[in-house]
């Protein structure tokens, strides 16, 4: 590191830390209930991932509605998190909390199926394209359960996955390449699982190596997100999409594409807006509206491979094997009646063109501040997400993201949005719309912005 480098870096610590105290200040009755909370829950909350805020502790959410949430110290926050996706549809949507409202008083969990569910399985294969869908709890229930089922109809172990990739609590997917090597990432501890022989793990966007991989003859699925997101966004090349499904057809492997994040790309995601043409399908988080849910849509071709192993029920037999994948909770009926609601009112077409827009509006000011500045950052947008990064063009891979990544400049600028009353996911500077989200908190956060620039610049940091 140059001597330039250690005192930028040591310039940024002294600002973080400044900012952490203003945040203390600021946030009393969160910092006591902060205290409270590891009394009690393993890592201070009911989820560890709440601990991962830049101000030192969570703060504490009295209320949300729309695109704001109000914490416990009576301070207001535009949100561009949405709870990393989950409330993509905004806090506490009217058609949401009254199918939840309606549903609560007829019975939440039945392990019966509703008349709702027929409207949805329809609107699913329209969104999505025809597929024979199943509701789970979660995405990560998803991705699990197509992950066995391309090993049930391939016979075939290994998944393979993009360097940097996240799927939720996937084995398989919690590796990437580091220093030259597989390991398992984002301080993930071994779980007794041979990734060796589980997992296959490549760059992102790199077709040669894509090819190399699947020639072993021994992949049952790759699973990608259309373009990465949950490791900074980067962007998809020109045609690899097209090589990521001749080459999987080629060599027999199941195409797995997880749209869980990349749903803010429009009314069918970005498989319905981009052609793409995937075996198996996955989404969750916002798809009931916050609803803990996730589904996963087989094809034709997949469907059928299925049934000649696993046929469809025969009345005259008691049907007692589980698959190894689905649950109790499963497709309850608050879940399908909230899913309902999303699909036929929230995340309509003209929803998705306003949060589009709004999005647009967001990365052309943060862009227009950047160039203004002279800074070696850049923008990402797609859909009704953007992304600030703080490395001068988007990245290519899991290696670019690392080896260009500026993690204190990240934590700095989390902890000073959230002093000044602007959420966006803790993990990375992503910002997500929902319908709700107006003209003027996006002008809000230009504002805060060009503060953030301006404390950079006169601390000697830039």
């Amino acid at each position: 590191m140059t001597v330039a480098a250690v005192e930028r870096k040591a310039i940024v610590n002294r600002l973080l830390d400044a900012e952490q105290e203003r945040f203390k200040a600021l946030h009393p009755r969160s910092a006591a209930a902060w205290q409270d909370g590891k009394q009690h829950f393993l890592y201070g909350g009911p989820s560890h991932w709440m601990r991962r805020w830049a101000g030192g502790f969570p703060v504490y959410a009295d209320e949300a509605d729309g695109a704001h949430i109000r914490d416990i110290d009576g301070r207001d926050y535009i949100d561009f998190c949405l709870g990393d996706t989950g409330g993509m549809c905004g806090h506490a949507p009217e058609a949401v909390t009254e199918a939840a409202t309606r549903q609560l008083k007829r019975g939440t969990t039945m392990m019966l199926p509703t008349e709702d569910s027929l409207w949805v399985g329809a609107e699913l294969s329209r969104r999505f394209g025809p597929k024979y869908w199943t509701l789970t709890t979660s995405a990560t229930d998803a991705n699990r359960a197509a992950i066995r089922i391309s090993r049930m109809i391939t016979g075939r172990r290994k998944v393979l996955v993009f360097s940097g990739c996240y799927h939720g609590g996937v084995e398989e997917a919690h590796v990437e390449i580091r220093d030259g090597r597989v390991a398992l990432r984002n301080m993930i501890h071994p779980n007794g699982v041979d990734h060796d022989a589980v997992s296959r793990v490549i760059e992102f966007n790199d077709v040669a190596a894509l090819e190399a991989a699947l020639a072993h003859g021994d992949v049952a699925c790759v699973l990608t997100e259309p373009l990465m997101t949950n490791f900074g966004m980067i962007p998809v090349d020109p045609g690899f999409h097209r090589a990521l499904r001749d080459l999987t057809r080629r060599v027999g492997a199941i195409l797995i594409i997880d749209e869980t994040h990349t749903l803010s790309c429009g009314p069918g995601g970005y498989t319905a807006a981009s052609g793409l043409e995937p075996d198996i399908f996955v989404a969750g988080k916002a798809i009931a509206g916050g609803i803990p849910a996730g589904i996963f849509g087989l094809s034709q071709k997949i469907a059928e491979r299925l049934w000649t192993i696993v046929p469809h029920v025969n009345p005259r037999e008691r049907q007692s094997a589980h698959l190894g994948f689905g649950g109790t909770l499963a497709g309850n009926a608050l879940t399908v009646a909230t899913m309902r609601a999303v699909l036929e009112q929230v995340l309509t077409p003209t929803n998705y063109e306003h949060m589009i827009a709004t999005a647009t509006q967001l990365a052309s000011a943060a862009r227009g501040l950047i160039e203004a500045s002279d800074l070696p950052w850049h923008v990402t947008q797609v859909g009704a997400r953007a992304e600030i990064m703080f490395m001068p063009q988007p990245p290519r891979s899991g290696a670019d993201v690392i080896a260009g990544r500026q993690p204190d400049l990240e934590t700095l600028l989390h902890a000073f949005y959230m002093n000044e009353g602007i959420l966006v996911t803790p993990f990375h500077t992503m910002f997500l719309m929902c319908p709700a989200t107006s003209a003027q908190d996006v002008d809000r956060h230009t504002a805060v912005f060009a503060r953030f620039i301006d404390l950079l610049r006169q601390a000697g940091a830039l």
